[in-house]
């Protein structure tokens, strides 16, 4: 299975660069694989599209302000880290630019010394471990230090910061925001449990794994980094409980996604259980966990379009991926949304 199976055309334009005025103005492709047919929704419309009795799932990670802009101790240089995790005490896995610049030993000071950085490993593409060292409290810091770690096709300015935060964002820890939870609001969260829809929250903490570009040719060949996910004792059993009556479990973006197709596969079932996930999902795995995904529209040849072609079928993804395209859907992480329905068995939809 080659990276390029999985490359579509996307003109420039449709990557959207900021976030609709209101969350819930997205539009919504809804991929109905009983029929193989797409149409055109809007994200509102997603409590007319799931089932009283089904269970959407939301990973309510919390994006850290992982972004910080240093200089160099000894030469000035400038210096940017992506945080990815902590590791041990004040040790952190990082991404660097310039890295070339950044070997074992070499300092790093943001905000005139508040935050000191001392590079103690090099890692490949890239990768640093460094150890701060700083007075008072780190995260207090990271708030008045950091910046939102935008991904690097976005290149306007984010005035609202909350606007690349889920309403329901809890867990700190993120290097990115699970975007397919931005479209959500309040109410409509609040209209689903009305309909009798069950909300269970996962937390996956956003690492380098999900946004790592595949550089192998052969898919088999591309290794993913552990992302650190968590699921409660009650949200194990409602979703436990959904599966064994017969209803729907719908993810809400990869994230959730490759969290309860980890434990579904590790166990058989949904258990409480905290972890580390490479899971690697692609065309040829059966879905032990979910039934369903809500999504945004990803990048060409990334591991995230690998997961949704399995779960839509590669040809049919990228169809509707070509309807998108040609409809003027909106990319990435501020982009429109696609719900991949469960399969139906015995109902006719009109």
């Amino acid at each position: 299975m080659n990276v390029n199976d999985f490359d579509f055309y996307l003109p420039e334009e449709l990557i959207a660069q900021t976030p609709l005025e209101a969350r819930s103005q997205s539009r919504l492709l809804v991929l109905d694989r009983d029929r193989s047919q797409l149409y055109d929704s809007s994200f509102t419309q997603l409590v007319n599209e799931v089932s009283t009795g089904d269970c959407l799932v939301l990973n309510d990670t919390k994006v850290l302000p992982a972004r910080l802009i240093g200089e160099k101790k000894e030469t000035g240089a400038v210096i940017e880290f992506l945080l990815l995790k902590q590791t041990t005490g004040d040790c952190w896995e990082t991404l660097v630019k310039p890295a070339k610049r950044v070997k074992v030993g070499t300092v790093i000071t943001f905000g005139d010394g508040k935050l000191i950085a001392t590079c103690v490993e090099e890692r490949e593409d890239g990768g640093r471990i460094v150890e701060f060292s700083y007075d008072g409290l780190f995260y207090e810091l990271l708030d008045e230090l950091g910046t939102m770690p935008l991904p690097p096709y976005i290149k306007e300015r984010l005035d609202d910061q909350d606007r690349y935060q889920t309403v329901y964002a809890k867990q700190l820890g993120s290097a990115a925001a699970p975007t397919a939870g931005l479209h959500f609001t309040t109410d409509l969260l609040h209209a689903l449990k009305q309909k009798g829809v069950s909300i269970v929250y996962l937390t996956l903490h956003v690492g380098l794994g999900t946004f790592r570009p595949v550089s192998a040719d052969d898919v088999l060949d591309h290794k993913m980094h552990e992302e650190y996910y968590e699921l409660t004792e009650e949200a194990a059993k409602t979703l436990q409980e959904t599966k064994e009556r017969g209803n729907h479990i719908i993810a809400v973006g990869t994230t959730s996604a490759r969290t309860l197709e980890t434990i579904a596969s590790k166990h058989g079932k949904f258990v409480a259980e905290t972890g580390w996930t490479s899971i690697f999902i692609y065309p040829g795995y059966t879905f032990k966990g979910i039934d369903g995904l809500v999504t945004n529209f990803h990048l060409p040849k990334s591991t995230l379009v690998m997961l949704v072609s399995a779960m839509a079928g590669k040809d049919f993804l990228l169809g509707a991926y070509a309807h998108a395209v040609k409809n003027n859907y909106r990319f990435f992480s501020f982009g429109d949304a696609m719900f991949i329905r469960p399969h139906v068995k015995g109902e006719i939809r009109n």
